[in-house]
């Protein structure tokens, strides 16, 4: 006699295979003996329907383990459990496969014991494997399109869920299949996961060149398709699989892998800057909002990183292309020679430092919901993409608005319009930045910098250019016709006055220190030229020089007091020189000249 343990079955047997067996076996709760054969119960209803049913037709634990029951004494044949397979017979393909390991475990048995050749009996084993292998796989398929066809599949599922069971339990027990501790579990996750991916295969997906909004269009379909599997999964799959299988933890974590490879799949077509926007707002904000209580990362931090820095990358060229379009459109304003724009406060401006701050504004304003830091980051991009931004500008600027000044006199004026336009707007753009000096200090420093650099640059090109109007006049003054004549020191005062008028347009501070830098030179190259061209005269004409100085001196005077220069020590130098020019006596001279070098040293 022997006594062998198969799959948790305790067997009796004689030596002979033909001799009478008496067994006592386990089997489904959903298998049942009628007529000699073996039948299946009612299908089982979604949990939804079982909520208002009879508690005694509810899904019960014991449904999923094995009771008293006669496996079939003799297996059928191979072709017959594998037709039993392919036509979704499970329970009679597995009792069946239950009798047939039983048959080779006891031939086993005996060959080892009669010490014969088991060539014929490894041979059986392998064909065992692969019909457990064919039932695995059909398993598998059912599982997988159970979503598809709930009310097809439902007691389907309870077979398979149970055949699982009932395999895991017999693990590590004398005579369970080698090799397939895990396998069962593992290949039913294997086959929910393969079934949301043919869930997910189905959600419209447009090319680009069908529909521009493609990508945030398919994540709003993809987002509705997923609460809507795992809705279904809630009210029709749940009843048929027992508690431990964690049935919808598990679809939602297949949801969020096969979800994420999906968007990894995705990565590869986006190119635009919104559709990267798109993806990071599925994955960090709107995904997770669908599935409150299970927060798990839907695709591993490595990948988020890759999408964020594709992002800042993509949102890097975008700004790059803006500021390009930017100085081309102001390039059209110069061609066109288009007068700038004057605000309601009266200053000339250009729309470039607004559109820039928007741009920048709306990056920032898109992120801040999704990823503070990568919004910051995104910012502090920006501030650095702008310092060349100037130096670009400037360039253009000059090439394109160098031909105003060989033109007429409208021209000229407009050339210095644009200039005090571009001071006025860079020094804006660097105002309206500081609200990111808290979280961008040194690119917001570094901006300051170059945005200080550019206005300075700007009003020396405008003072030059003042420069070159106001020399001649200048060098013409200190004749010897200066008495006769106030021609030459009339056109100085037009310029001056000219641009007198122009700056009322120019903001602080710019503006102040372009006309005190004006009232400097003005100043400065009066005196020098009343130095270098030495000009002398005699009683009375120097009682008439000094006079004329003085009115000249006190014109000048008036004239930058209505400007608000705020250079006042500038202004007693002119009685200084007037009252060394009417003196007589090299004494009294010398008395003078002491504290007018004292207080003027650029005079010496």
């Amino acid at each position: 006699m022997y006594r062998i343990i198969q799959f948790g079955l305790e067997v009796t047997m004689e030596k002979s295979p033909t001799s009478n067996v008496k067994s006592v076996f386990r089997r489904f709760s959903l298998f049942r003996k009628s007529d000699g054969h073996i039948k299946k119960k009612q299908s089982i209803r979604s949990l939804k329907t079982f909520k208002s049913e009879d508690k005694d037709e509810k899904v019960t634990p014991e449904t999923f383990e094995f009771k008293t029951t006669e496996i079939p004494l003799k297996p059928c044949s191979d072709s017959q459990i594998k037709d039993y397979i392919q036509t979704d017979m499970l329970k009679e393909a597995y009792l069946n496969l239950l009798s047939l390991h039983l048959e080779l475990k006891l031939e086993q048995g005996e060959a080892l014991g009669e010490g014969k050749s088991h060539s014929d009996l490894v041979n059986k084993e392998k064909d065992l494997n692969l019909l457990y292998v064919a039932l695995m796989d059909k398993m598998s398929v059912i599982v997988r399109n159970s979503s598809a066809l709930p009310s097809c599949n439902k007691e389907l599922l309870v077979y398979v869920a149970t055949i699982i069971l009932e395999e895991e339990k017999r693990q590590g027990e004398t005579g369970a299949m080698q090799g397939w501790r895990d396998a069962w579990r593992d290949a039913w996750r294997d086959a929910v996961l393969n079934g949301v991916r043919d869930t997910l295969k189905k959600v419209p997906l447009d090319s680009r060149e069908q529909n521009a909004s493609w990508l945030p269009v398919h994540l709003e379909h993809l987002g509705k398709a997923v609460v809507e599997h795992l809705g279904k999964v809630k009210t029709e799959l749940l009843s048929s699989y027992p508690a431990d299988f964690n049935v919808f933890e598990t679809y939602v974590s297949c949801h969020r892998e096969a979800v994420g490879d999906h968007l990894k799949s995705l990565l590869e077509k986006v190119t635009e800057l919104k559709d990267y926007y798109a993806l990071l707002d599925f994955i960090i904000h709107s995904y997770p909002s669908d599935l409150q209580g299970h927060q798990r990362a839907l695709i591993m931090e490595e990948d988020l990183n890759k999408i964020k820095t594709s992002y800042c990358h993509c949102q890097k060229e975008d700004f790059k292309l803006k500021l390009e379009n930017f100085i081309i459109l102001e390039t059209e304003v110069w061609k066109k020679k288009k007068s700038p724009e004057i605000t309601e406060d009266g200053f000339r401006s250009s729309k470039i430092d607004k559109d820039i701050c928007q741009l920048i504004a709306s990056y920032a304003g898109n992120l801040e919901k999704i990823d503070e830091n990568l919004g910051k980051s995104v910012v502090s991009s920006c501030l650095e993409e702008l310092n060349p931004f100037y130096t670009r500008f400037e360039k253009e600027f000059s090439q394109h608005t160098v031909s105003l000044l060989t033109s007429d006199l409208l021209d000229c004026c407009l050339w210095v319009e644009y200039h005090i336009t571009y001071i006025n707007s860079f020094s804006s753009l660097k105002e309206n930045l500081q609200c990111y000096k808290e979280s961008c200090s040194a690119q917001v420093e570094k901006l300051e910098k170059e945005v200080d650099g550019l206005t300075q640059r700007l009003r020396q090109t405008l003072m030059d250019h003042f420069k070159s109007e106001v020399k001649p006049y200048m060098d013409g003054m200190m004749t010897k016709k200066w008495l006769k004549t106030d021609e030459d020191f009339k056109e100085v005062i037009s310029i001056v006055e000219n641009y007198s008028g122009l700056c009322k347009s120019m903001r602080a501070p710019s503006v102040q220190i372009f006309v005190n830098d004006v009232h400097y030179y003005v100043a400065k190259e009066y005196v020098s030229q009343l130095m270098k061209k030495k000009y002398s005269c005699k009683k009375p004409k120097n009682e008439d020089a000094a006079i004329k100085l003085k009115e000249q001196w006190n014109e000048l005077r008036k004239l930058f007091v209505e400007m608000g220069s705020s250079l006042k020590w500038l202004y007693p130098l002119g009685n200084y020189l007037s009252d060394i020019i009417g003196m007589e006596t090299e004494k009294n001279i010398k008395d003078l000249l002491h504290p007018l070098v004292s207080n003027y040293p650029d005079i010496r």
